[in-house]
């Protein structure tokens, strides 16, 4: 069961990239920015790696462990209350300014997918039931639209490639329920634009529109004044950490206060390894950049409305989906990311200078999950047939494999 102690645990472990989250029982790791070429994947994971046996360790002085999945089987919603919620004023303040906007309402939960769910709640802490592996990708300004494109229209595939949360309180819902979840949990009313969104257009011709979409559609969440130098964009960057694009632009700051752009891709779900969850990252990076010299005509051939479509069916169909893709009008996925998108993401590994036998490895990683068709939610599932829905004892078998190191599509039952 989920155990709310994170700042008894942040106290003890005293590392700087390893942080607060919604939930009491949730912390967030981080890892220090790395140029894409040569064996940065390795470090990535090497770096990854060893911040999480180290939180593993001390969570093991404390009696615990430390667990990632898109959504712990074994939550129940009983664990998702204000008493469980991060002891910082920002987050007790985003609780009271939802609530106030909705004058009072519950917020509604409503996923039909293998099975149904309805239930109402009377705070944000749904949310801390999802968790995830958020990627970020410095870019050029010139390049940033093109690039927020792009890495819209690969939501699709990477959500289905990666997907690891296919129960909620018991349920089999979505292959991967922490996109429905996640979107429900903080909507303010069905009139407002979703603070938790796939988008509503591409980018025509700058990330600038995302901002300006931000100001106009989205109330101020959190009425804070940042008495602060305005270069630094303060307030523009606090109500954009509110609205929560599944591909989001972030402005951010060097250490030597040098601005730069980055773009957000949060489609992809926590675990099932560290391995994992790197493969997960080179694919990305290699789709971003073996499409690169694509996107206009993919924009043009792919209306935005499809583009959405296609991910919500990979959220709720996993690698079973069909989407449509270019040319295509109907296309498996499994097809899709075996004869278009994996030739592309190692080409584009290797145009950035990534090694090929790194390319190898994490691409050969992406490759053996669509063969065997074992992503963490099937995994879940196949787990769950031979067993049954002991979703205690499905949390302990996974926590054993993923502690075992292999990555999932090895994983046996």
């Amino acid at each position: 069961s989920p155990i709310p102690i994170n700042q008894t645990f942040l106290d003890k472990l005293g590392n700087p990239l390893v942080v607060h989250e919604l939930a009491a029982f949730n912390v967030e790791l981080n890892s220090e920015p790395l140029q894409l070429t040569g064996r940065a994947l390795t470090t990535m994971e090497k770096d990854l790696q060893k911040i999480w046996d180290n939180c593993r360790h001390i969570a093991n002085d404390l009696a615990v462990d430390m667990m990632m999945i898109g959504i712990l089987p074994s939550i129940q919603d009983r664990h998702l209350s204000v008493e469980n919620m991060s002891k910082l004023n920002r987050y007790r303040a985003l609780n009271e300014q939802i609530i106030k906007h909705r004058h009072g309402l519950p917020l509604q939960l409503d996923i039909s997918g293998r099975d149904s769910i309805q239930t109402t709640h009377r705070d944000v802490m749904l949310e801390s039931a999802c968790t995830s592996f958020q990627l970020h990708l410095q870019t050029p300004l010139n390049k940033a639209a093109d690039l927020m494109n792009l890495s819209m229209l690969v939501s699709a595939p990477m959500v289905a490639v990666s997907a690891n949360s296919p129960y909620l309180f018991g349920k089999d819902l979505w292959d991967e329920t922490r996109i429905p979840l996640f979107e429900q949990s903080v909507a303010i009313d069905k009139h407002s634009y979703r603070r938790v969104t796939f988008g509503y257009g591409y980018i025509k011709s700058s990330v600038m529109e995302c901002f300006e979409e931000n100001l106009k559609h989205y109330p101020i969440l959190v009425p804070i004044n940042k008495d602060i130098d305005p270069s630094f964009f303060n307030h523009l960057r606090f109500h954009n950490g509110t609205i929560w694009r599944w591909n989001r632009p972030l402005i951010g700051f060097d250490k030597d206060n040098k601005p730069h752009l980055r773009i957000e891709h949060r489609v992809i779900p926590s675990g099932p390894t560290v391995t994992d969850s790197v493969a997960n990252a080179a694919f990305y990076f290699g789709l971003i950049n073996g499409l690169e010299d694509q996107v206009k005509r993919l924009v043009d051939e792919m209306p935005f409305d499809q583009t959405r479509k296609n991910f919500y069916r990979c959220a709720q169909h996993g690698l079973q989906a069909e989407v449509a893709w270019a040319s295509h009008d109907r296309i498996a996925v499994k097809e899709l990311l075996q004869e278009i998108l994996m030739p592309a993401a190692r080409q584009g590994l290797t145009h950035i200078g990534i090694d090929e036998e790194e390319v190898s490895k994490y691409i050969g990683i992406i490759e053996a999950r669509v063969k065997t068709g074992q992503n963490g939610a099937c995994w879940q599932r196949r787990w769950v047939e031979q067993y049954g829905r002991d979703m205690q004892r499905l949390t302990c078998s996974y926590l054993k494999k993923q502690h075992e190191g292999k990555p999932v599509h090895e994983w046996s039952i």
